[in-house]
């Protein structure tokens, strides 16, 4: 898998584009309550953790009404694999700022999207043996600890994205390809959703070359009309992957050119200080340029 992966944007563009879908799967009964038809996603927000002098980012807030109030839905994607002991308080403090900005209800949601099968809080609480003072409460979703084949009849887009972070083995791999792929084939996505959810969906589950020609032997051992448009599916994600690397490569040439014009004219202008008798030093300090590429010139 790469070394690096900006997996806050990977989920944000998940769940912006399917919010709705997003909340159907996993909170059928908080579904009912949102009001899909007036919601908007608010700018981001940076929470300041003052006693630890650290700065956290939520990942999504939605700004909604919930039964029939306005309201608010702020959903935080814990990617990190290191075991975060208050993570509960951490989320308890987002709960805070956010509730003394806007002063209106708020449903908080976390994701663990990392691989860890460790047990994560679900809640954070304060109290004494004579008084409960907090019982904080949100939504957990713990991808890993999810078994993939419960999602498979989910004619659901995120269903199909999050098949990749679930809990599968890695003989199970190119099932779960499989399987996703016939999950696509049944959404009838347009092309810029289908991409999106193919390219979250390669990026966590990484195949060799030999397991991906075991996907594509296992397509093709189903019914032809079937495996024709699987295929198709494929053929067009690969394509619009070549077209959006040639629109790159365009414009870094474009930006290559550019610097390298940008050069050539720099160094004309140290020719012309040369010319006039200017000390290397001076030239150097002008230009930018290495004094032994100025003797040079």
């Amino acid at each position: 898998m790469a070394s690096h992966i900006d997996h806050d944007r990977l989920f944000k563009e998940l769940l912006s584009t399917f919010f709705e879908e997003f909340i159907l799967l996993f909170f059928p009964n908080a579904y009912e309550e949102i009001d899909f038809h007036d919601f908007r996603f608010l700018s981001e927000e940076i929470v300041t953790d003052v006693t630890e002098g650290e700065k956290y980012r939520l990942d999504l807030l939605v700004e909604t009404k919930l039964k029939g109030e306005d309201g608010l839905i702020v959903i935080h994607v814990e990617s990190q694999a290191q075991h975060q002991h208050n993570f509960n308080e951490r989320m308890f403090i987002y709960f805070g700022r956010l509730y003394e900005k806007y002063r209106r209800r708020i449903l908080p949601i976390a994701i663990f999207s990392h691989d860890s099968k460790r047990q994560e809080p679900d809640s954070f609480s304060i109290d004494f043996p004579f008084l409960q003072v907090v019982n904080f409460q949100y939504f957990t979703i713990h991808l890993n600890k999810e078994n993939w084949r419960n999602y498979l009849r989910q004619d659901n887009p995120v269903a199909a994205a999050l098949l990749s972070k679930m809990g599968y083995t890695k003989r199970e791999k190119t099932e779960v390809k499989v399987e996703f792929l016939f999950m696509l084939l049944r959404l009838k996505l347009d092309p810029a959703k289908q991409t999106l959810i193919m390219g979250f969906f390669d990026t966590y589950l990484q195949l060799t070359e030999e397991e991906e020609q075991k996907v594509i032997e296992e397509v093709r051992e189903m019914s032809a009309k079937e495996a024709d448009k699987v295929m198709e599916i494929i053929n067009s994600y690969e394509r619009r992957g070549r077209e959006l690397g040639n629109q790159e490569g365009l414009e870094k040439g474009r930006q290559e050119g550019r610097l390298e014009g940008k050069q050539e004219a720099i160094k004309m202008v140290a020719i012309r200080m040369k010319e006039k008798g200017k000390p290397i030093q001076e030239i150097a300090e002008i230009t930018g340029l290495e004094i032994g590429e100025i003797a040079r010139l």
